[in-house]
């Protein structure tokens, strides 16, 4: 009997943790609210599922346990019951993998009138590129990434040059306009992740892949990497902000275009030296890639820089 009260408080303590759950409610930032209904519908089947075993084996333990006098019956088959298995076994597997498929759907058709963002992953930072006068990205090749041009911007693509590039620095999106978020990778398997976005996508090395979502409320929220990409992974975090139109105008202004970067890093250069002129390559908490750059500066730019480098990095 013991068993039997065990199994029946699993079940009924299980819907009741769900049903009285204070994260049941948790508002989230963004559109997706349709992923979250078809975790809802899984839910709900898994979960009746679930139960509905449960209690059977606890009927099972009830009803068929020993007793004297009893035997057992040999019963090979019962098609009535494998039927009724089957059938119910198909409706549900069904009914959990359709709202998928329309999930889908709307997770890849991009608005006409979304934007774009590049994401790019490293080991171990996210950095950005945002279209910029001109409304377009440039094209990019893996063979171009260099210390001056870590994100491998085409430099014989006039519509990268007014590009907005954001090395190892915050994103920020508008709030309440649709934006295409194109991921790429320059090294291994990494995963854009936004958990209060309901949405992630690999980052696959060669390929471009991709998302949309339109975010609805303001505020700041952490970017992680949810593939395993080396032993910084943990530490591979990064920070999207989502604006009132006016502060990401603002912010926008702030920011520095890849042809202002690259006159930057031609400038700074030293005889025989080519260095980056990106400011994100010092040093920062973002992961290891980065102390590959400023080994880089400390080459370039000698004892003085190296310990103006060293202190912006702390």
């Amino acid at each position: 009997m013991a068993v039997v009260v065990i199994l029946v408080l699993l079940a009924v303590g299980s819907v009741l943790f769900h049903l009285l759950s204070p994260w049941w409610w948790t508002p989230i930032a963004s559109n997706w609210n349709y992923i979250d209904n078809t975790i809802t519908i899984t839910f709900w089947i898994t979960g009746i599922a679930f139960t509905a075993v449960v209690l059977f084996m606890a009927y099972c333990v009830l009803r068929f346990r020993h007793r004297p006098g009893n035997t057992a019956a040999y019963e090979p088959e019962n098609r009535r019951l494998e039927g009724w298995l089957a059938t119910g076994t198909t409706f549900g597997v069904a009914a959990m993998l359709a709202p998928g498929l329309f999930v889908w759907n709307q997770f890849v058709t991009v608005p006409q009138d979304a934007s774009e963002v590049e994401v790019i992953g490293q080991q171990w930072l996210w950095s950005f590129r945002l279209p910029g006068a001109d409304g377009k990205l440039g094209t990019t090749e893996t063979r171009d990434i260099a210390p001056e041009n870590t994100l491998g911007v085409n430099r014989d693509d006039a519509a990268g040059q007014d590009d907005i590039i954001i090395e190892g620095g915050e994103l920020h999106l508008p709030v309440g306009k649709p934006v295409k978020m194109l991921l790429r990778s320059v090294d291994v398997l990494h995963d854009f992740y936004v958990p209060e976005f309901r949405a992630k996508m690999d980052m696959v090395p060669g390929m471009i892949t991709y998302f949309w979502l339109t975010p609805t409320r303001t505020g700041t929220f952490e970017i992680l990497c949810a593939e395993l990409c080396g032993v910084g992974h943990p530490q591979m975090r990064g920070t999207v902000v989502v604006d009132t139109e006016e502060d990401y105008q603002a912010w926008l202004a702030e920011q520095q275009t890849f042809s202002q970067l690259s006159a930057s890093s031609e400038t700074r250069a030293v005889p025989g030296k080519v260095c980056s002129g990106f400011p994100s390559g010092i040093a920062t908490e973002q992961g290891t890639g980065a102390f590959a750059l400023f080994k880089e500066e400390r080459e370039c730019f000698g004892p003085a820089a190296t310990t103006v480098a060293a202190s912006a990095a702390q």
